[in-house]
């Protein structure tokens, strides 16, 4: 039995799992929420180009290549727009 093959053959359930995480956060009314969601998308673009290199899916790479510099933008927009935000007193 080959574990790393295994292990590789495994990584595609937690892409999935953490790429509905991801939507489900960046949906939220929460900017907190939205923001983390972001990077949840990212550790999922992460696990499927791991997993799309051992099987050999060169256009799942591609898309994730393409949807992680979207996630990238989400991040940066989120972050500017939480920056610009008056802050209450308190």
């Amino acid at each position: 039995m080959d574990f790393s093959a295994d292990w590789l053959n495994f990584m595609q359930w937690p892409a999935m799992v953490a790429t509905v995480l991801a939507a489900w956060l960046v949906g939220s009314d929460s900017e907190s929420r939205r923001a983390a969601g972001f990077w949840v998308f990212l550790t999922s673009n992460v696990l499927w180009v791991l997993w799309g290199l051992h099987v050999g899916a060169m256009a799942l790479i591609a898309l994730q290549v393409a949807l992680a510099a979207l996630n990238i933008r989400g991040v940066f927009k989120t972050e500017t727009a939480q920056q610009a935000k008056p802050q209450a007193d308190t």
